[in-house]
């Protein structure tokens, strides 16, 4: 795609608790756009009164969790008529809300764990419905935040009460041991595999941005060790969840997969992270497609979608 002297908006920041990972990522999306001969203005997204300049070819998206990736961004670039990156106003608030997913999931046949929307207020360890262990989660979170691996009932009280500063409702699911997964999708296109290996605990904000935190990291495998035939019902089961969802241009969806090497969706991530130690970067270029190259082909497919 040919993107010499093309004026690009890149949104970047966001109101939401991955703001700081936003603009990371805004660095590197910057330096790919401006490599490939565009001129980018950067602009600061907190709420809709953002301002875009005149003449841009696109706005380029890459407000990770609220606002940014929950439709709402994406609503009000519609509404002014704006093109603009990624997945739309719809499929990004049926991704982003988990409870929404995790029911288009089962109606589509797409392989993911049994779950419980809990209501929070008054919540106790009674009105759950799923052993130990579990995990209970925040519905419109992203990069893990709010997530509670429960393995005693005993934790369960203090889990809830965090939880409440994320919103009235939570999803329960069984918790699974096993591999952690994560395949992107391009256009039509299925990544390698990629299998994410937590130095400590689970992959958490901590596990995802070390360079953010100061302690944590975690090891990749790209593409993973995994057998022809289990690679192929991962990819297959990332693939269903993309399109059931009616996610356009690309995602990111993680998987989890079980010790008989079952795969569990567990989410389809619409503005997945573009820093240097993110994970769509890593499987593009395990598929040949450089970073500046992963830019340009995000443009130029949403350039082809119909708002």
């Amino acid at each position: 795609m040919q993107l010499h002297q093309k004026l690009i908006a890149l949104a970047k920041g966001g109101p939401g608790s991955e703001r700081a990972v936003s603009m990371e990522t805004a660095k590197g999306v910057k330096e790919a756009l401006e490599s490939l001969g565009a001129t980018v203005v950067e602009v600061d997204v907190t709420d809709g009164g953002f301002e875009v300049p005149e003449g841009v070819m696109a706005v380029f998206n890459v407000v990770h969790g609220t606002y940014g990736e929950d439709g709402g961004l994406q609503a009000e670039l519609e509404r002014r008529g704006l093109p603009y990156t990624g997945a739309g106003s719809v499929s990004s608030a049926l991704a982003f809300d988990k409870g929404m997913s995790k029911a288009r999931f089962v109606e589509s046949g797409v392989p993911t764990t049994e779950y419980q929307l809990l209501a929070l207020e008054g919540a106790g360890v009674e009105d759950i419905r799923i052993a130990v262990p579990l995990v209970i989660k925040p519905l419109r979170e992203g990069s893990s935040v709010g997530v509670h691996i429960i393995k005693d009932a005993a934790e369960i009280p203090g889990a809830l009460a965090d939880l409440g500063r994320f919103g009235t409702e939570a999803l329960v699911e069984p918790f699974i041991s096993g591999k952690e997964l994560t395949v992107g999708i391009l256009g039509d296109e299925v990544l390698p595999v990629v299998h994410i290996q937590p130095r400590d605990g689970f992959y958490d904000i901590t596990n995802k941005y070390p360079w953010l935190t100061g302690k944590g990291g975690s090891d990749y495998f790209c593409p993973a060790e995994l057998s022809e035939e289990t690679t192929r019902r991962v990819q297959e089961a990332a693939l269903a969840a993309h399109r059931a969802l009616g996610v356009e241009v690309y995602s990111r969806v993680d998987v989890l997969l079980d010790a008989e090497e079952r795969p569990y969706v567990l989410e389809v991530n619409t503005i997945p992270g573009m820093t240097a130690t993110s994970l769509l970067p890593k499987a593009a270029r395990a598929a040949g497609i450089m970073y500046p190259e992963l830019c340009a082909r995000i443009l130029e497919l949403s350039l082809g979608v119909t708002r």
